[in-house]
């Protein structure tokens, strides 16, 4: 960043913090494939956390070291990195960049205190990365930004920067600017030019890593008028965010701005979130120690991005949900801290990544775990003591065992079995919640059946224990179509789910088509008539009712009246009709589905004084009404969703065009800030259960959608003709 400190270099594997003022938790985002596991790989190898790129010391991948991770060739979860930096613990927080694991993302942001932007010169900006931006910006996250794929042949510095002020610095893109400009070597046989150093635009000093070492010169002759323009538009962007109201008018005088002054300005502007330096980084050479530009960051992340003291907490509450006092980045205050994930560990069990908040956790010793507010993904609401197990830091494959951890750090804790992620722990004796974070709706369903027997005996433990590390995930057991549904986000979601059951808890699965919960009506008044006489030796059976069904408005369910005259139907039987007609409804009267929204009259019937029963009374109820659908027209009810869809305007009018031809009806549009479009639609739920992919792909990965049911309605005539046969070659 400048000449305030010399850099500390290589300080050896990451340890406990004494102060919160010496921990920096930064979270890595960006697009699939931009680089940001490489990047941490590389962050770790400079600070000597590992021996040689990916590799820590017992030869293990240092990052996406799960077995999915492998077999997909992508990063699928939140992964924390420790390492040390001059007496710096800073925790690298990698997260996936692909759209399915954005539960994982959100919990890298919970955890952290700044985030780190990865683009790739190759590929720009895209939009989710965008999204994540304006996130950040919403709530003041510190953020820088970090060029990756330099190497490659589309790659355009320059541009890529001046990409970013424009498309992440909104109305103010002197806010974006680069600290550094790449330094390329001679051309080879392709046309492409090496980037082998960094030129320090405020030092005005190069850092060549051609060597595969940082080595630090004067710059030469022709080097110096490449930056000029850069370094003026650097110190006026500085100079901007400068507390010191007077500094620009002595600038515009002519005078020289003292280099120390200028680096502590950037760095209070940085850590403050109103201004966002744009570096340069790639991986080392084979056999090299430093990759290029990682000094630089790591430069940055110690002396610019905040400490965790000078963050603002969460909000916490009592349990029942009375306010209680902010709270304060302080080891000796009291303990509130969160759980931002939870995995399984073959050898350990469960483990809980915990960020401590408040306090200091200890090995041994027994909190309050609060968990509340995702009972509606299948998540049970609870309020539990646990006892701590063993503290540790995760690197790889490894946990290094830890005695403490203090406000602002983040640690493993082991065997809590009920924590989940998103509960908060506190003290046994005066227990906290905080306030949940925000987490997006699991959209895409998967009907799933157990694979066998023995698999049907595993598959409830592990579902529950799948459900309680996703947040992102909600488990069904649907009433209506008696179908276990996993709703998840997207389909790279779904085939995570779905190994994870296989490989961690020995459950195998099978897809089976998801059913939307259709019901049955009444389409007019129909009369039928219930007989179930039987005479075979001894106790015979003896019962006749007569009803009428007509035809209810939407969400009146089944009403029955009795209108039995002169003791027909006895008394005590009438309730056996009642239950009959009842339970014939629940089973369907034409396709299977439950029958609703009709008025069901008793009119007449006989009985016998030996052979009627409660059961021939049930029987014959049941009979009547299926006699009564015969001759009847029975329509088929889809649910109807309200559903909103928020993309950015050029996507609107496909997004409309796409609803239409979901059967959907457009009922309005709304602007939802700079550049979105809000468009609210009613479309039945059997033509979205693939929205979530679908909206993926029509707007390149930046459309979101809620939905919620509105009512049933009338399927048309073809469509349920159509399913009606479809299930008949079925069964």
């Amino acid at each position: 960043m400048g000449e305030k400190r010399t850099h500390p270099g290589a300080a050896g594997r990451a340890t406990s913090a004494d102060q919160p003022t010496s921990l920096r938790n930064v979270v890595l985002v960006g697009h699939s494939g931009a680089g940001k596991t490489t990047l941490v790989e590389a962050l770790a190898l400079a600070t000597g956390a590992v021996n040689r790129a990916g590799r820590v010391e017992d030869g293990g991948c240092l990052s996406d070291y799960d077995e999915i991770e492998h077999r997909q060739q992508r990063s699928v979860q939140l992964s924390l990195v420790p390492v040390d930096w001059g007496g710096i613990k800073i925790n690298l927080l990698d997260t996936p960049g692909y759209a399915d694991f954005v539960g994982e993302l959100r919990a890298g942001l919970r955890a952290a205190d700044a985030a780190l932007f990865v683009v790739s010169a190759a590929d720009g900006v895209d939009g989710a990365t965008r999204m994540v931006w304006d996130e950040c910006a919403a709530v003041g996250m510190p953020r820088a930004l970090v060029v990756t794929h330099l190497e490659a042949a589309r790659a355009d510095f320059d541009q890529m920067t001046r990409l970013c002020g424009t498309t992440l610095g909104g109305d103010d893109p002197d806010a974006v600017l680069p600290l550094y400009l790449p330094l390329y070597g001679a051309a080879g046989a392709d046309g492409h030019a090496p980037v082998h150093g960094l030129i320090g635009l405020l030092t005005q000093r190069v850092f060549d890593y051609s060597s595969g070492e940082r080595v630090e010169r004067a710059p030469e002759a022709d080097e110096l008028p490449l930056i000029e323009e850069a370094r003026n538009r650097l110190i006026e962007g500085i100079i901007a965010e400068s507390e010191d109201e007077s500094l620009m008018d002595r600038y515009l005088a002519g005078e020289d701005i003292d280099l120390k002054t200028l680096v502590g300005d950037l760095e209070t502007a940085v850590a403050r979130g109103t201004f966002h330096p744009v570096l340069a980084a790639a991986p080392a050479a084979e056999g090299a120690r430093q990759g290029l530009g990682t000094i630089e960051l790591l430069d940055l992340i110690a002396r610019g991005f905040p400490t965790p003291a000078e963050r603002e907490a969460p909000a916490v509450t009592t349990p029942d949900g009375k306010p209680r006092p902010a709270l304060t980045c302080d080891p000796a205050g009291p303990l509130v801290a969160e759980v931002v994930k939870t995995s399984s560990d073959p050898y350990v069990g469960r483990l809980s990544l915990v960020r401590v908040f408040s306090g200091t956790l200890r090995p041994d010793e027994t909190v309050h775990v609060s968990g509340h507010g995702l009972q509606d993904r299948g998540h049970e609401d609870h309020d539990v003591d646990e006892r701590i197990g063993a503290l540790s830091a995760p690197f790889g494959k490894t946990q290094r065992s830890l005695t403490r951890a203090i406000a602002g750090d983040l640690a493993c804790v082991a065997k809590l079995t009920r924590a989940e992620t998103g509960d908060t722990l506190s003290d046994k004796d005066a227990p906290l919640l905080m306030e949940p974070w925000s987490m997006p709706d699991p959209l895409l369903p998967v009907a799933i059946q157990a694979h066998s027997k023995a698999d049907e005996d595993k598959l409830s433990q592990g579902l529950s224990r799948l459900v309680a590390e996703d947040p992102t995930m909600r488990l069904e057991h649907n009433q209506g179509t008696h179908q276990v549904v996993l709703w998840c986000l997207g389909e790279a979601h779904v085939d995570v789910a779905l190994e994870r059951l296989r490989s961690r808890y020995g459950v195998q699965v099978d897809t089976v088509p998801y059913k939307v919960p259709l019901r049955e009506t009444f389409g007019d008044k129909a009369a039928g008539r219930g007989r179930h006489v039987k005479q075979s030796g001894g106790h015979g059976q003896y019962a006749i009712c007569e009803i009428e069904v007509e035809p209810l408005p939407g969400g009146s369910g089944i009403e029955f009246v009795d209108k039995v005259l002169g003791g027909a139907v006895p008394r005590q039987f009438i309730p056996s009709v009642e239950k009959g007609v009842r339970a014939q409804a629940a089973r369907g009267v034409a396709a299977g589905y439950p029958l609703v929204d009709v008025r069901v009259t008793l009119l007449d019937g006989k009985a016998h004084s030996v052979d009627s029963s409660d059961a021939a009374f049930q029987t014959a109820g049941a009979l009547a009404l299926r006699e009564a659908a015969s001759d009847a027209r029975i329509h088929l009810l889809e649910p109807v969703a309200e559903v909103t869809v928020l993309v950015a305007d050029e996507y609107v009018g496909a997004a409309m065009s796409d609803l239409s031809g979901r059967r959907g009806r457009v009922v309005g549009t709304e602007q939802a800030g700079h550049g979105r479009t809000l468009v609210r639609a009613e479309v039945p739920e059997i033509e979205i259960s693939r929205y979530a992919v679908d909206l993926r792909s029509l707007s390149h990965g930046t459309g979101r959608f809620h939905r919620s049911y509105a009512r049933h309605e009338p399927m048309p005539p073809q469509l349920a003709a159509r399913l009606r046969e479809q299930e008949d070659e079925g069964s």
